[in-house]
């Protein structure tokens, strides 16, 4: 078993990710001696969507102060008022695990605002997949923990995408036109790290455009994709508005848009990039790497873009991707660009394997494997 990074608070929390991210194996170790509520557990679903003030009964049994686990809160959110008024009356510290935040935001989570804190649970980073971290598979396969520990991985993934279709959508009727979503989803993984045409999409995937942006809403509610908005400077130069779409884990891009087998020359760019997204979006809420986070590219120069600028403080870093293994000054164009913003102290080209370099001008070129372990180390 793979120890994993994120840090518990000691006060009641959130706990949200996508599925198979490995938050309930996290839970058990975490809190062996904790009470806990499976919503997961069809009987006990059954039981309190019927008599939801069993519920109540179950915690006027426990001591004060103890920790209670209700995992896929989100299937019965009506809970949130008794946890609410738990809280409060018997000191009671409760971990609200869950794979989606659409049922909760209609459910009113900020009734427990102050009261209980979120985490994210996200896939596997190198941190914590050590010696075995292996970059090819994790492009390929990605690392959801469901994914990354089967001895089938491509069978496990397929199968994942399956469950989310029917599990996640169908059962908790997130859409009215099933068909519909099932036609977007491959759409919407070709358009991974690229910034959002709705028109284009609701064209492929032959749906309406209001549709396809309640379909993004369902999968970054359901905490598998999420937008990374274009960085608007306090300046007279115009910016993209359009925010990038992209997926949670090169495995799940892979999955839903039924790629063969083998890892094609044409995705990894795509591919290397959104790994690099989820790392720092993953850092982000472990460790706190920064507040915001964003992409740059002025409207003026539609070939010149960074793949990333880190907000934190009144610092920021500019991270550049490239997915060949041999350096060139071509890929300096972007961070040379967006040189004089205010405030930038780092620029940084990531790429898959090589040497570490620095070119005259300052701009820092990391193997993605050194750049992991400064992200590791808090060196950023």
């Amino acid at each position: 078993m793979f120890s994993r990074i994120l840090d518990a608070p000691d006060q009641s929390f959130f706990l949200l990710g996508p599925r198979g991210s490995g938050k309930s194996t996290w839970l058990q170790t975490t809190f062996p001696d904790a009470h806990v509520v499976d919503l997961l557990d069809e009987e006990k679903y059954q039981r309190l969507l019927v008599s939801p003030g069993l519920f109540a009964d179950e915690l006027r049994a426990l001591k004060p102060h103890m920790r209670v686990i209700v995992d896929e809160v989100q299937r019965l959110p009506g809970l949130l008022n008794e946890v609410h008024r738990f809280i409060e009356k018997k000191r009671l510290r409760f971990v609200l695990c869950g794979s989606s935040a659409r049922k909760l935001k209609r459910a009113g989570v900020n009734l427990l605002a102050g009261r209980a804190l979120r985490r994210a649970m996200h896939p596997f980073v190198p941190e914590e997949v050590g010696a075995q971290f292996n970059l090819d598979e994790a492009l390929q396969f990605g690392l959801l923990p469901i994914v990354w520990g089967s001895a089938a991985k491509s069978e496990t993934l397929s199968a994942y995408a399956q469950f989310y279709l029917k599990e996640e959508i169908q059962a908790e009727a997130l859409v009215r036109n099933l068909p519909g979503f099932a036609r977007f989803l491959p759409v919407a993984a070709l358009f991974h790290g690229q910034a959002i045409n709705v028109t284009n999409i609701a064209r492929e995937a032959g749906v309406a455009r209001t549709t396809v942006a309640g379909y993004l809403d369902i999968l970054e509610e359901t905490l598998l994709g999420f937008r990374l908005p274009a960085f608007e400077a306090r300046l007279r130069v115009r910016e993209r508005k359009l925010p990038k779409w992209y997926w949670c884990d090169p495995g799940i891009v892979r999955a839903m848009k039924r790629a063969p087998k083998g890892l094609a020359p044409e995705e990894r760019g795509a591919l290397f990039e959104g790994l690099v997204a989820q790392l720092l979006r993953a850092y982000k809420d472990y460790r706190g790497l920064c507040e915001e986070m964003y992409y740059w590219a002025p409207s003026a120069r539609s070939d010149t873009e960074v793949d990333f600028l880190l907000e934190r403080g009144t610092e920021r870093i500019a991270v550049e991707t490239k997915s060949g293994n041999t350096f060139t000054e071509g890929w300096c164009k972007g961070l040379r660009a967006v040189a004089d913003l205010k405030g930038l102290r780092r620029r940084i080209i990531v790429y898959p394997r090589g040497p570490v370099l620095r070119t005259r001008d300052g701009i820092e070129v990391y193997p993605f494997l050194h750049f992991a372990e400064l992200l590791a180390a808090n060196s950023l």
